[in-house]
């Protein structure tokens, strides 16, 4: 058997070669390949195998928790360990409801790494132990398996749509960002608004603060 393959994911050059040299310095790990973004990191898991993706939770161009969904519905058997640095209890929960085995803290991840890591390949949930202490009772039975989150109503497309909504983008704005037209950009809106029972852009733009969707609000 060969080594547990890993993708690492972080728009942070140094730091992925720091975590990196941690991984690849550990008998039977291997980073497999690297990406800065998240639809970047899409594109890589299309042309390797990954037995396990270690990513952020903020990223360029597709954030870290819609970049999580969309590997857990098209590589459900590859593991997802969250590195943030954030403490947010919001952030784990979304971590949790897009599919993740672990949430690791960027200041930890120095001693607790490699941990984590073994800890999520046997099968098991792993949590920061700051996050542990801070963490609400519900939170802690979803990640022991007692019960789970709700699914997310939108679709991968509409994610995207309502993150640059929170960045306060303008649907040409959003149109010409993901090459689309604005037409197409308000039908989206219309839709997030119909699934979210939202009526107001004010209220669509807190949503999208509020949930995390925005890169500012982390």
């Amino acid at each position: 058997m060969g080594p547990y393959r890993i993708v690492l994911a972080d728009d942070h050059a140094m730091l992925r070669e720091g975590i990196k040299g941690i991984i690849n310095e550990t008998r039977d790990l291997e980073v497999v390949g690297e990406a800065s973004d998240g639809l970047a990191l899409l594109q890589l898991l299309k042309e390797i195998s990954a037995d396990m993706v270690v990513l952020d939770v903020s990223m360029p161009k597709l954030r870290g928790i819609e970049a999580a969904r969309e590997i857990k519905r098209q590589y459900p058997e590859a593991k997802i360990l969250f590195l943030s640095m954030y403490k947010k209890k919001e952030y784990l929960r979304l971590a949790v409801a897009a599919g993740a085995e672990g949430y690791l803290l960027k200041e930890d991840t120095g001693f607790e790494l490699i941990h984590a890591i073994d800890t999520i390949r046997h099968g098991r949930t792993y949590l920061s132990s700051f996050i542990l202490k801070e963490a609400p009772e519900d939170l802690i039975g979803i990640c022991r398996g007692n019960r789970k989150l709700g699914g997310d109503p939108l679709t991968m497309r509409e994610r995207e749509v309502l993150k640059l909504v929170g960045e306060g983008k303008t649907s040409k704005e959003i149109a010409r960002m993901l090459f689309i037209s604005p037409y197409t950009v308000n039908n989206h809106r219309k839709n997030i608004k119909r699934k979210l029972n939202i009526r107001k852009n004010a209220d669509l733009i807190k949503y999208a603060i509020q949930h995390g969707y925005s890169v500012d609000s982390e």
